[in-house]
């Protein structure tokens, strides 16, 4: 497990608002009485295998927005343990509605910031890590608070076992450069595409969103598969 950063190190918010409309009733029952029972521990070490015991795999998604990918994998693959954190309450409670109506039990949740929760995680404990369309900071001057960095590229490397996945997915041309840039480089990861159609295309197990389909980007979505070398 990474050392902790201390209180008084300032860290760069890679996330906007984190809450929008008012909670319906029935959402913010959910937060109260739901949450609790699955939430990922806010303080010490947050192990996926005794979090999710039993599981065939462990997988993060880091910024899950309204949840339907996070929630959609857990139908898909119910041995698999899948944990998420969404720094936006109202994408949190989104997720536990699905979560409820579902009857899943196969997934944890943690409202905040992914980076704080990856570095209390210990080495190798992850086959897969999803990062979809996140927070794109388009401009060239908010560059260092998009989510991928080269500190966040060396701890997807401490926490994907050998042979793990992770995938970055965009719909902004200038996170897509940034991105690749700096996961081309990381030592441990290894891009997987070896002809264009592999990352213009969506993977076969990849699961089509809501916000996806909007188009809000500036070119169409594309989708980096690294492997943990």
């Amino acid at each position: 497990m990474s050392s902790n950063r201390s209180p008084e190190d300032p860290r760069l918010r890679t996330f906007g608002r984190t809450k929008s409309r008012t909670l319906s009733a029935r959402q913010q029952s959910l937060v109260d009485d739901l949450l609790p029972e699955i939430a990922i521990p806010a303080s010490g070490e947050v192990d996926p295998a005794a979090l999710l015991p039993g599981k065939s795999a462990h997988v993060l998604e880091i910024g899950f927005g309204g949840g339907e990918h996070l929630t959609g994998q857990a139908r898909c693959h119910a041995d698999h343990g899948y944990l998420g954190v969404e720094p936006f309450i109202n994408g949190v409670a989104k997720a536990l509605t699905q979560i409820e109506a579902a009857g899943l039990t196969n997934v944890r949740l943690l409202e905040g910031d992914a980076r704080e929760v990856m570095e209390r995680m210990p080495d190798h404990c992850l086959d897969t890590i999803f990062l979809l369309f996140p927070d794109p900071w388009p401009k060239a001057r908010h560059a260092k608070r998009r989510f991928v960095q080269d500190d966040t590229a060396a701890e997807f490397v401490r926490l994907l076992k050998p042979g793990g996945r992770l995938r970055v997915a965009t719909d902004v041309k200038a996170y897509a450069d940034h991105a690749l840039w700096i996961l081309r480089r990381a030592e441990g990861l290894e891009w997987q595409a070896r002809k264009a159609d592999d990352w213009r295309l969506p993977p076969a197990d990849h699961l089509t969103t809501r916000y996806e389909r909007k188009n809000l980007g500036d070119c169409a979505p594309v989708f980096f598969d690294f492997v943990r070398v």
